[in-house]
């Protein structure tokens, strides 16, 4: 008797656990997607100058809120490992022309050179010359978007591939890239220059990129004539205050290094001949105890210790990190500076923001810009599940550089007219 009364309860027992299973798994989407997190227009940090009034209200995204994609476009991971894994949606393939320098020290800097396909909005003649991202190069699918959108809007690109990156281009001296070395930037800036003396410039980094675009434009001010602007995109501004935020398991950065490292560690393998162990070659840095370093080595901290500061003789990596990161130049800059950071970039630790912050609130030429998604170089905008080819980034950079250079031509315009008055 007493079973037959307790066996109806079992059925309400199980769906109690069921409902408590879907509840708890609906949690953690919830959480893990960041869907209660809201859309809003960026954070903008600015002084009060009569450019970035004209910024304000002739480039809207700047003050629009940004919408990525309802069901995941909220999370900083999945933005970053869409971006990483796939790179953009249908990818365009613009037609470039390959261009090679060769360096002081026997090495060959290659960058793609992609002519307009419109004519520019002023009518001038504007060059993008672009710093991919690390290990990147002009045939990312990011870049090719970015590229092929630039060139419909009437700028002529010039796409640095990072020195080593590309698999068929084979390093002709001991050298390949590193996290600030400026040289195959500034030889590509410097042959736009001479080949298209009427040109203005746009300088444009993506990541690791933006740390040595930044680095170039501060070094020296002869870098920055002729440029008009500058802007960087999710970059870390200091490497050796980002040096143990990368080793943290906080929002899976340790993880992220590992995976950045070991992509590191194929494509210098991949050189292994031109870089370890030779001593025929007359600038030889690296032997062959520091292939073995390499090897073992799981994080980009170990792998700049054990190869990559060694290109340029540095005695220690917090040397290398300090000489090498754009934060002891940015104040040195002068043009038009736009810093654009996502709020959830798993890479980049919420501290270091501090930088471009303090440095918009000392210097009327910089603007920071910070979304509250896009990851590390996502920014997809879509409506519920599939983004679209272009992103909120891709359109932010060619708007900012429209209203820019329509600044830069309306000061020429009413220069000129000044001067007529004069006569």
């Amino acid at each position: 008797m007493s079973t037959m009364l307790e066996t109806p309860e079992m059925p309400a027992v199980f769906d109690g656990m069921k409902l408590a299973a879907v509840a708890a798994a609906l949690y953690i989407v919830v959480r893990c997607l960041n869907l209660k997190s809201p859309t809003a227009p960026p954070e903008i940090i600015y002084q009060d100058t009569p450019l970035t009034h004209f910024l304000l209200k002739s480039c809207p995204l700047l003050t629009k809120e940004y919408i990525p994609p309802l069901i995941w476009g909220k999370s900083g991971h999945i933005q970053t490992a869409l971006y990483g894994k796939m790179g953009r949606v249908r990818s365009p393939q613009p037609c470039g022309i390959r261009k090679y320098l060769t360096m002081p020290d026997g090495a060959t800097a290659t960058f793609d050179l992609f002519e307009p396909l419109a004519e520019h909005c002023t009518a001038d003649e504007v060059t993008m010359v672009i710093c991919p991202g690390i290990a990147n190069h002009s045939e990312k699918q990011y870049i090719r978007t970015f590229v092929d959108y630039a060139q419909k809007s009437g700028y002529r690109c010039a796409v640095l591939n990072h020195l080593g990156a590309l698999p068929n281009i084979e390093l002709t001296s001991p050298r390949m890239f590193t996290y600030g070395c400026t040289w195959e930037y500034g030889a590509m800036v410097n042959y736009i220059k001479k080949t298209y003396p009427q040109s203005k410039l746009i300088v444009v980094g993506f990541s690791l990129g933006g740390n040595i675009v930044c680095k170039y434009l501060g070094e020296m001010t002869t870098n920055q004539e002729r440029v008009i602007c500058a802007v960087s995109v999710c970059q870390g501004y200091s490497a050796s205050r980002a040096q143990e935020t990368f080793l943290q398991w906080d929002q899976c950065r340790r993880l992220y290094n590992f995976l950045m490292a070991d992509n590191m560690k194929k494509i210098i393998l991949s050189h292994r001949h031109s870089l370890f162990g030779d001593s025929s070659k007359v600038h030889q840095v690296l032997e062959a105890s520091d292939l073995s370093l390499l090897y073992t080595s799981t994080s980009l901290m170990q792998i700049d210790e054990a190869v990559m500061r060694k290109f340029h003789g540095y005695k220690s990596l917090q040397e290398y990190y300090e000489a090498e990161s754009c934060v002891r130049y940015l104040q040195n800059i002068c043009v038009p500076l736009l810093l654009v950071n996502s709020v959830d970039d798993p890479l980049v630790h919420e501290s270091l923001l501090s930088i471009p912050k303090s440095l918009a609130g000392k210097k009327e030429n910089v603007m920071v810009v910070l979304p509250l998604h896009g990851g590390h170089l996502g920014f997809f905008e879509g409506a519920v599940l599939f983004p679209e080819p272009l992103t909120w980034m891709d359109k932010l950079l060619v708007q900012y550089s429209n209203t820019v250079c329509q600044w830069e031509k309306n000061k020429c315009s009413q220069k000129e007219h000044a001067e007529t008055e004069d006569e």
